[in-house]
């Protein structure tokens, strides 16, 4: 049986204020329960972001299953228990039910509230909310919101010590990571215990930013001149083969694979979001590597997703879904899905996206108000659906 994570988020809480004034707060009387008690749906439900609401798509058919009234612009991630999404709003973090067989999709009033919200982070049964307006991370056992449906489940949260655009994440044993950084920019990452106590921390990571947890908990952040990567209660930091800026900003990884995929920018003062090169990082012998896109083929930080076989998968520019294996360097196929596309003029503006669960692929094509499910074992395009709104952001609960 495993243990609960948030009985291993709240001892975490409880002993890290002990040394930083942690706060602990309850969003209501919801308690946190077993997955098993109350189980999600099997199937796949697709959030779609559009100005002023969201849609619910049933992973299968694409039917729309709710259209629900929001912000002009919000941003959408999993909540981590296959049932629910984080809407990001003015308020905080809004919970969107995405709906079960008999539940229709619902945005719930029950927000975490938050300055400026930023990432949602979920391993292995915990949820962090990060709020850049503060750097406080709110932490919970993700499968809480399951058995709390009508108020919040319990939190801790875990005030930051300057406000930056940050991240955090706790892993299995309750070791928390977070980054430091002030508004005027961020420096590292410190990780520290459950017993409070600071394990390691690095300030060799300008511009930290985001996270990913590859194979065996070893997690990668984004740096501006490399990548940053905690494993065994150490960091170790790669260089980036341009110097002295070469930025990678997400890690898109794969928790069964040691090696990670990062977005990859060269020239500070390049114009516009799209990207040419792929940062390939191997956390085993912690070593970084960049690689060329196909000629003709760029993305942003939206169109990279890892699925079958470990494999990368980067909606590109040209149109199509190139498929890369990290552990060659090798792009060995290429899907074509969609029109070619030209990159944003800000990032907040709809451009195509791609989101995988199990081995179908959910594309965007906002040109054409369109959504694809790609089957991404043999390239096919199983299934389309043009809807009356521009898609913008997406995430899957599964």
């Amino acid at each position: 049986m495993r243990t609960s994570s948030f009985r291993r988020a709240g001892l975490l809480a409880l002993a890290v204020g002990a040394t930083v004034g942690l706060s602990a707060c309850a969003g209501g009387a919801g308690s946190a329960a077993p997955a098993s008690s109350a189980p999600a749906d099997a199937a796949t439900r697709v959030a779609l972001s559009y100005p002023g609401g969201i849609l619910v798509l049933d992973g299968d058919t694409l039917e729309t299953l709710g259209d629900m009234p929001s912000e002009e612009f919000t941003r959408l991630n999993p909540a981590g228990d296959g049932r629910h999404v984080m809407v990001t709003t003015s308020a905080g973090f809004q919970v969107l039910d995405a709906g079960a067989s008999g539940v229709e999709p619902e945005l719930t009033d029950l927000v975490f509230e938050a300055s400026k919200p930023g990432h949602v982070v979920t391993h292995g049964g915990t949820t962090v909310l990060y709020a850049d307006g503060t750097s406080d991370s709110t932490i919970f056992d993700s499968d809480a919101l399951l058995a709390s449906t009508d108020s919040l489940p319990a939190v801790q949260t875990v005030p930051g010590v300057e406000a930056h655009h940050g991240v955090s994440i706790v892993l299995e044993d309750g070791t928390f990571l977070t980054t430091v950084g002030t508004a005027d920019g961020r420096t590292g990452v410190v990780a520290k215990d459950a017993a409070g106590s600071t394990i390691a921390e690095s300030a060799d990571c300008p511009g930290v930013h985001g996270e990913g947890t590859a194979k065996d908990e070893v997690v990668v952040f984004g740096c501006e001149n490399g990548a940053l990567v905690f494993d065994d209660g150490a960091f170790t930091k790669l260089t980036a083969p341009d110097q002295p800026y070469g930025r990678m900003g997400n890690a898109y990884v794969s928790e069964n694979s040691a090696l990670v995929v990062g977005d990859y920018k060269d020239d500070r003062d390049a114009e516009g979001y799209l990207l040419h090169r792929v940062a390939l990082i191997d956390t085993a012998a912690k070593t970084q590597r960049v690689i060329d896109m196909p000629e003709g083929a760029e993305y942003t930080f939206r169109d990279v997703a890892r699925g079958p076989g470990e494999l990368a998968y980067v909606l590109s520019s040209d149109g199509a879904i190139h498929v890369l294996d990290p552990a060659t360097g090798e792009f060995t196929d290429a899907f074509p899905v969609i029109d070619a596309w030209e990159g944003p003029v800000e990032w907040q503006d709809a451009h195509p996206a791609i989101k995988v669960s199990g081995d179908i692929a959910y594309v965007t094509e906002p040109a054409k108000n369109t959504v694809h499910a790609v089957d991404l074992t043999t390239g096919e395009v199983v299934k389309s659906v043009t809807l009356a709104q521009t898609p913008n952001e997406i995430a899957l609960t599964k």
